[in-house]
């Protein structure tokens, strides 16, 4: 049997697809596939893109990556991986990709803002960032340098990034573009356990009898966890119900039973229903035993606003916001209560008409008696329910209301085992934090958390948003294993740790993402990094960003795979490693952490975020960074360098040394055996001998640093409930759920029979150990009444959270909502994936989705081009009224991915106050043909 090379490699992909899914090869193409894989080398590795975290087989040649496979070792996704997946191997060898460093300048080689690219040595870029970090740190201290993070760091590259700016640049204007995408869940699993992630895993997939998804298309977003779905639904399709809660129909509503369509921010009021209909209709379903021994109830100022700009700040003050855009930012100050919301706000004090004047309120909140949250449920009849939520107006109002009291009675029903599911539908939310916090409302009441095939469950978006952004604590406010920098003990704690002198980590955690945009917006902020995202493509309201970044006094950096839209608009352009050119490690939805092995050397002179960061920290020192700041708000920060140097430091001592080429790490021997036979540029250089950030051949750091870095992180969670296993023993498994005691993962957090954290409180069958914000004092629905703090240890929360409007509805001159969001081919901004021949050519184009009847309303034909238009800009885009998302009437549905239907100039940045992430779900357009 003859076969070219490239029917080799078809062949073998193809014997391999057959295998993973059950289907008989014929020998001779066995054969076959054999001799063409007989001189590859496969390893285990990790996907790069959603949170699901599946495990991929990497086959390599050459030097380069030949072949890709889902993982049947990987109890994720059992040999399978979904469209994108299957194309990890190609994302990283598009025809542009970066090799060089690129520079901004004039023709004589001079820095030049509005200069063109033209590629520098790395000693050039790193001394372009010194330069300008110390400008920044001159003009405005710490909160003149930020960094955009992400949920696609690697967590030795996140942990090295923290260390480095909290350490030693003293600024906590570091946070990860997960504040986009889960950081309302966040916030949710804080105020209602007290600790971060969810109590489950992805077994209860195949334990539960009912999946009820509330605004996740798991579908397209988590493909994999919806096979699984699939198949749990078609095992038992009589017994097992799925129920699908969207504002637009989608892919998941194929295999729904019943699909509920819900008018947008309507999702509070739905959750307040179910719970009405528990205590009001069903009160003996109530699991008393369960709520009197583990459950507190709770309330909280509604007046808080929507986290958008507010009265006095710089840029409001010097015009930069338009009238049309002043109509909805002027709703973060004060608000006319609506006919729509009143009836939920009325156990809260207000009356429809009446003036809301909004005030950052923070995460206050009080313990009130079960008598007042039911006195909060009482509106949230089905009347009134189905009149404010329904999303389809071809749809009876007796129809919803029926499908309402299904999804009620599903709950409700004694023995039946229920998880909900939720990703960007209920975090992107100007109320994200909120309707987090009642599904745990519903599941508490009626005992069905924490336990197999019962519980709420959110599905995080990106690959390590929770093993980084989270847990590594590369938030703004975060610091290590749920530890924050505004707790003094916290902080001690990370400086003993990282060897640096006490009072050298900042107490002020607040520049989010949208607060960095907003600062380099007020030229507060001289200096801003780009990390392993796309944040001049993927924040709302982009065109004011974008000005900022070209027109301000700034130096904005991105290091990137590609030259993607914050390359574009950046001055200095760094080449970065990609995924599997790079050691690294992701912790996955369900907590499972896993690591890999770098299988490749990075093109050309690319090199890995984490050689980045500690590259940079060799050019600062003692005397550089650690004298005294005065902060915004008038909070000094003390000169800590005669501390350092009575810890044998001086003030030429490198930021380097201390955090990252210190004694410590140089323990970790650069030859260990986990990766021989393997690559690690970081640790013993490589072959293509880069010249490094001095001007000279790049040889290694001379031991082991993503050993290191991920040891000292781990250490942190160790005996604290978030137990790591060791480096070692990650690269011999697919991967281990934390925490991890004993050697044995934790399949269900906060219960006595599966969790030994749980069992050591003894405090009987269920134990929320989490240690934030559990002494409230007490109150009604509006105030505090007694103000003395009352321990709450062990015990979860209910809260009173009342259905509200967002602060941009559809009018008269903008008539129809809009939603964003991604579909299944690509891959967030498309930065990877629109580069790879396949999947481009199956979704070339983000789509205007919309309903037929609205296209003819507005003159528009399928296939023709619309402009998509907001009160704070417009974008050309291709109707599409017969595709995969639905829509109803009355909304439209735009994707993110592509940069050239550039979708997010045209969203609303307005958050949820509680845990500021961005609302991209709702704003009002107007649809007229392009």
């Amino acid at each position: 049997m003859s076969l070219s090379r490239r029917d080799f490699l078809k062949t073998s992909a193809a014997a391999s697809a057959a295998a993973a899914v059950g289907i008989a090869v014929p020998s001779e193409l066995q054969a076959a596939a054999k001799q063409a894989e007989s001189d590859w080398r496969w390893d285990k590795s990790v996907c790069r893109f959603c949170g699901t975290g599946c495990g991929i087989m990497v086959a390599t040649k050459g030097g380069k990556i030949v072949a890709v496979k889902g993982d049947p070792a990987a109890p994720v996704n059992r040999g399978l991986n979904c469209i994108k997946g299957y194309f990890n191997a190609k994302i990283m060898y598009g025809a542009d990709r970066l090799t060089q460093p690129l520079l901004r300048t004039n023709d004589k080689g001079e820095f030049d803002k509005k200069g063109k690219f033209r590629p520098v040595s790395w000693k050039r870029a790193f001394d372009e960032m010194e330069f300008h970090i110390k400008k920044a740190l001159k003009a405005s201290g710490p909160e003149g340098v930020g960094v955009f993070a992400s949920g696609q760091y690697t967590i030795m590259e996140g942990y090295a990034a923290q260390k480095m700016m909290k350490g030693g640049f003293r600024s906590n204007a570091l946070d990860p573009n997960a504040r986009h995408c889960m950081a309302s869940a966040v916030v949710g699993f804080y105020q209602t356990f007290g600790i971060d992630e969810p109590a489950g895993c992805y077994d209860d997939i195949e334990l539960t009898d009912t999946i009820v998804t509330w605004g996740a298309n798991m579908a397209e977003m988590h493909p994999i966890l919806w096979s699984r779905v699939s198949d749990r639904k078609l095992t038992d399709p009589e017994r097992v119900k799925v129920i699908n809660l969207s504002t637009y129909t989608h892919r998941c509503s194929d295999l729904a039973d019943t699909e509920i369509i819900f008018s947008p921010n309507t999702d509070l009021a739905i959750w307040n229903y179910v719970a009405h209909e528990i205590v009001y209709n069903h009160p003996e379903s109530i699991d008393w035993d369960f709520v009197k021994q583990y459950i507190i109830f709770a309330s909280q100022p509604v007046n808080i606003g929507y986290g958008m700009r507010r009265a006095g700040e710089k840029a409001i003050l010097d015009g930069k916001y338009s009238d049309l855009e002043m109509q909805t930012v002027s709703k973060e100050m004060e608000k006319v209560v609506s006919e729509k919301e009143a009836p939920a706000l009325a156990p809260f004090g207000y009356k429809a008409g009446d003036v809301m004047k909004n005030k950052p309120a923070g995460l206050k909140h009080w313990e009130i008696s079960f008598e007042e949250y039911k006195k909060f449920l009482a509106p949230y009849t089905v009347d009134y329910v189905a009149q404010i939520a329904k999303g389809d107006p071809d749809e009876s109002i007796e129809s919803f209301k029926a499908k309402l009291k299904e999804l009620a009675a599903l709950y409700v029903e004694k023995g039946r085992k229920v998880v909900s599911f939720w990703t960007m539908g209920m975090n992107q939310h100007t109320r994200g934090t909120w309707v987090n916090t009642l599904s745990y409302n519903v599941h508490f009441l009626l005992g069905k958390q924490a336990k197999p095939g019962n519980g709420a469950f959110s599905l995080t978006g990106q690959p390590s948003a929770c093993g980084t952004a989270r847990e590594v604590g590369t938030f703004c406010h975060r610091l290590p294993a749920d530890m924050m920098v505004a707790n003094p003990k916290h902080r001690e704690v990370v400086e003993k740790v990282w060897k640096v002198p006490a009072g050298t980590i900042n107490p002020v955690g607040n520049q989010h993402i949208m607060k960095i945009h907003r600062d380099l917006e007020d030229g507060i902020m001289k200096f801003a990094w780009v990390n392993v995202c796309n944040p001049y493509q993927d924040s709302a309201n982009a065109n004011h960003w974008i000005k900022a970044a070209r027109e301000m006094d700034n130096f904005i950096v991105t290091s990137d795979g590609y030259p993607g839209i914050s390359a574009k608009v950046s001055d200095l352009i760094l080449p970065s490693a990609m995924i599997y050119e790079k050691w690294g490690g992701y912790g996955n939805a369900e907590r499972r952490t896993q690591l890999w092995k770098q299988q490749v050397l990075p093109v050309g002179q690319a090199m890995s975020d984490t050689w980045q960061w500690v590259e940079l920290s060799k050019r600062f020192t003692v005397k550089d960074v650690w004298g005294e700041y005065t902060l915004r708000g008038g909070q000094k920060l003390e000169n800590v360098i005669e501390k350092a140097k009575a810890m044998g430091y001086t003030e030429d001592t490198t930021m380097f040394e201390i955090l990252f080429g210190n004694d410590r790490a140089k323990k970790f021997a650069a030859d260990d055996p986990v990766g021989e036979g393997y690559d690690d540029t970081e640790s013993r250089g490589d072959s293509r001998n880069v010249i490094g950030s001095d001007g000279k051949p790049w040889k290694g750091y001379g031991f082991n640093i993503h050993k290191y870095l991920f040891e000292e992180y781990a250490n942190f969670g160790r005996g604290h409930a978030h137990d790591l296993a060791d480096y070692d023993t990650y690269h011999r498994v697919r991967g281990l759920k934390w925490p991890v005691v004993d050697g044995k993962e934790t399949q269900w957090r906060f219960n006595s029979k599966y969790d030994p954290y749980a069992r050591k409180e003894n405090f009987g069958d269920f134990a929320f150990y989490g240690t934030l914000a559990k002494a409230l004092p007490f109150g009604d629905l509006q105030n505090i009444t007694e103000k003395e703090p009352k321990s709450l240890k062990n015990k979860a929360k209910i809260f009173a959270r009342p259905y509200m409007d967002p602060p941009e509805m559809p009018d008269n001159a903008y008539p129809l909502w809009m939603c964003t969001g991604r579909v299944l081919e690509h891959w967030h901004s498309g930065t990877m994936t629109m580069r790879v021949p396949e999947l481009y050519r199956a979704v070339p184009e983000a789509l205007c989705y919309m309903h037929k009847e609205d296209a003819e309303k507005y003159g528009v034909k399928q296939g023709e081009l619309v402009w998509v238009e907001s009160r704070r800009g417009k974008v050309k885009a291709r109707v599409e009224t017969r595709g995969r998302n639905r829509t109803p009437r009355g909304l439209v549905y735009v994707p993110w991915f592509d940069e050239k239907v550039f979708i997010n100039k045209v969203s609303l940045d307005a958050t949820c106050p509680l845990s500021l992430q961005t609302d991209y779900k709702k704003c009002a357009v107007k649809i007229t043909k392009a």
